[in-house]
């Protein structure tokens, strides 16, 4: 279970859950490093996020019976690979002792950031 107090970073964050779901979400959060090693890490929302280029990217988090993933609506074109998950709209839940694999991850984070890219093209064209 989380500390009740708001942590400052994503280490404060884990340090404050079950060893499992720390395992789970360090997984998590080194796959996400890896594919995107020049994103920063933070807190957005109380929960550990990325940031890219100054926009937050994805963020992840434990609940108190799953661990979840964040990458946005990137989320509706995988859904042939995330079957096996409870997904929503934005949001990817899974248990602690079945993380997500990493080459999942890293096509979700690609994709999220190619999101990205298209909405800020986007927003200066208009």
């Amino acid at each position: 279970m989380k500390s009740k107090r708001k942590p400052a970073t994503i280490d404060g964050y884990l340090a404050g859950l079950s060893p499992d779901k720390r395992a789970a979400l360090q997984h998590l959060r080194k796959t996400i490093r890896a594919a995107v090693p020049r994103a920063e890490e933070c807190i957005s929302y109380q929960l550990p996020a990325f940031r890219l280029d100054g926009r937050v990217l994805l963020w992840f988090g434990a609940g108190a019976n799953h661990c979840s993933f964040y990458p946005g609506a990137v989320v509706q074109g995988f859904k042939a690979q995330l079957e096996k998950y409870d997904t929503s709209k934005g949001t990817i839940r899974f248990p602690a002792d079945r993380p997500l694999p990493a080459t999942l991850v890293r096509k979700l984070v690609k994709a999220r950031i190619a999101q990205a890219k298209k909405t800020i093209l986007s927003r200066r064209t208009r």
